[in-house]
């Protein structure tokens, strides 16, 4: 393994101290380490990381200094549902259900796909529904009756 020796420019520098995420200031903190000279060896237990993640961030940095770095590239995975968000959208906008089960039996009958109540209201709330037991985007207020008493100031007399 070929020596690479870490050296970072001043704007590179203002731009690891701006960086606020996390898992790429991990990453920095292990350039910061082997930029003053210190082993892949201890940059892997200073950052409490495997010498193997060490060796992938210095590749990274080699190969798209500080832009590599940044980049995630991680993409998670996409729901079945996804390509049919629209459909369910309008659906749910012009004809509004009452319960979870309705929006979920809803979604099994325009999609084909058949979701748990608890997957149904997540899939909704990302569409942008505040309530997703209704599938209402603006759900009426709830109304209870009055249980408060008469305050000690009032008088209950006739």
């Amino acid at each position: 393994m070929a020596w690479f020796h870490i050296a970072r420019t001043e704007d590179e520098q203002r731009t690891v101290n701006a960086e606020r995420d996390t898992d790429v200031r991990c990453k920095m903190m292990v350039l910061w380490v082997l930029h003053h000279g210190d082993t892949r060896e201890r940059a892997a237990t200073v950052t409490g990381l495997g010498r193997a993640t060490v060796q992938r961030y210095v590749r990274t940095y080699k190969d798209g200094r500080l832009d590599g770095l940044r980049r995630w590239g991680v993409t998670g995975p996409v729901s079945a549902l996804a390509t049919h968000s629209d459909v369910v959208r309008a659906s749910l906008t012009a004809n509004p259900v009452r319960t979870t089960a309705q929006t979920a039996d809803r979604i099994e009958q325009l999609t084909g796909i058949r979701r748990q109540p608890t997957q149904s209201r997540v899939f909704l709330a990302g569409l942008g529904f505040s309530d997703a037991r209704s599938g209402d985007p603006d759900p009426p207020k709830k109304r209870s009756p009055s249980t408060s008493r008469p305050s000690a100031g009032s008088s209950a007399r006739n």
